[in-house]
């Protein structure tokens, strides 16, 4: 009986870390394609609940955060694709080891030649294959670990810089306070770098601008900014071309935040992906299906005031307006400064009473000034809200338009293209 031939043996100069490639891509690439919706789900989540500075740390980790899963996430996926490539091409040339059988394709005289002129490179094209998906596999995990690196340096500074300003009542941008840092950190570096090329060969051993030169450099390379820090990416620049190498990581870097945040606006509806040039955009004119307790998305859904419905069928109206710390917040420090003095019970009624005046209700065009609010909270999401029971029994059937007002953003500037009216509108039909 005749042995069953044995499988033909991998080139020696395959790449020996491809098995636990393909287990790494394969077991990873469904939990990254999944991490990003998780994350958008948790920014929805907690997005209202900041103020301003928090608020800031908050969209920078997750920017951070969905930029390298969507980074690792597209690497794995590719390098499963790229290693199929791989894999076909090894089981063809096993299947047949003979190569291309130019004398069993048609074709005319000159392309035959054409083809006979260029020697069949198989094993090239399989080694070719094998490394491109290695190389991918590295630059994907290197930019996703960068952009980690900097999400946990730049959010966790950023996150001492804020809780430092509120600790001593210091009301300054707790991002132009990191980009100061950040350049009085890194631009030592970078002018040691420059002028360490500039001066190539012209400073000598001893001298005070060649010690000065060496402490920088030394210093920078010891805390992990040198250019062998990143093996990977050394290795990457160095034998295959630091600018393309570098364009590359950076072009990835940039295209992966900028999608992102595209990403955000676009869920949050402040871009309209599709031809609508010709429809009104004006808020006088929109009916928000976010204002209605039956139709909105509250895990989705900008933080609005609502209703029970479009159509109200009871007696009673039921607004709910939701607290935005973005928006209240700094507005009741500005109009309720003086019950900070007061004993705690009256403190919290001026501050009702005032948060009742910065969100006051018009019905119809008339101010509603018997309304008394309550304080309660978002069923569907248990953010803090306030709660108001509007008497609409002496309505007519009709259409009817409700309108709450809301105080303009402190941490923004206004658009002069799309200026804030000052209130939410609400219509709603008996």
């Amino acid at each position: 009986m005749d042995n069953p031939q044995s499988a033909p043996a991998l080139s020696s100069r395959t790449t020996p870390t491809w098995e636990v490639e393909l287990l790494i891509s394969g077991v990873a690439v469904f939990a990254m394609l999944q991490l990003p919706g998780w994350l958008d789900d948790r920014m929805f989540a907690l997005e209202p609940r900041m103020g301003a500075d928090w608020r800031m740390v908050l969209l920078l980790a997750y920017l951070y955060a969905k930029s390298a899963a969507i980074v690792l996430a597209v690497t794995f996926a590719v390098h499963l694709l790229l290693r199929a490539q791989w894999i076909a091409l090894v089981g063809m040339d096993s299947v047949y080891p003979q190569g291309v059988q130019l004398d069993r394709m048609r074709m005319g005289p000159i392309q035959r030649a054409l083809e006979e002129a260029r020697p069949d490179r198989t094993k090239e094209a399989i080694e070719q294959a094998d490394n491109r998906a290695s190389v991918v596999f590295a630059i994907g995990v290197s930019i996703a670990f960068i952009i980690a690196f900097v999400c946990v340096l730049f959010c966790g500074a950023l996150l001492l810089v804020t809780l430092f300003s509120q600790a001593i009542g210091w009301h300054a941008d707790p991002i132009d306070v990191m980009m100061w840092i950040f350049a009085l950190v890194m631009v030592p570096s970078i002018i040691a770098g420059l002028a360490d090329r500039a001066l190539a060969g012209r400073l000598q051993p001893g001298q005070p601008a060649h010690r000065v030169l060496v402490a920088i450099l030394d210093f920078y390379t010891r805390i992990g900014l040198g250019r062998r820090n990143n093996r990977i990416v050394a290795l990457l620049t160095s034998n295959g071309g630091e600018r393309r190498t570098m364009a590359a990581v950076v072009g990835i870097m940039v295209l992966a935040l900028l999608g992102v945040a595209a990403g955000h606006a676009a869920m949050r509806g402040q871009i309209r992906i599709g031809s609508y040039a010709q429809l009104p955009g004006a808020e006088a004119l929109r009916v928000d299906p976010a204002h209605y307790d039956d139709q909105r998305d509250p895990g989705r859904n900008d933080v609005l005031p609502y209703l029970q419905s479009m159509v109200v069928l009871g007696p009673y109206l039921k607004l709910v307006v939701p607290h935005e710390p973005r928006r209240d917040e700094p507005a009741m420090r500005r109009a309720c400064a003086d019950a900070e003095d007061m004993a705690p019970k009256a403190r919290d009624e001026a501050r009702l009473g005032c948060l009742s005046k910065l969100r006051s209700v018009t019905l119809n065009g008339t101010l509603l000034k018997d309304l008394q609010y309550e304080i309660s909270s978002d069923p569907r999401t248990d953010r803090p809200a306030l709660l108001a029971m509007i008497d609409v029994r002496g309505l007519a059937p009709g259409r009817h338009e409700l309108r709450v007002d809301r105080p303009a953003y402190a941490d923004s500037k206004p658009d002069p293209d799309e200026p804030d009216p000052g209130f939410h509108r609400i219509v709603f039909w008996r």
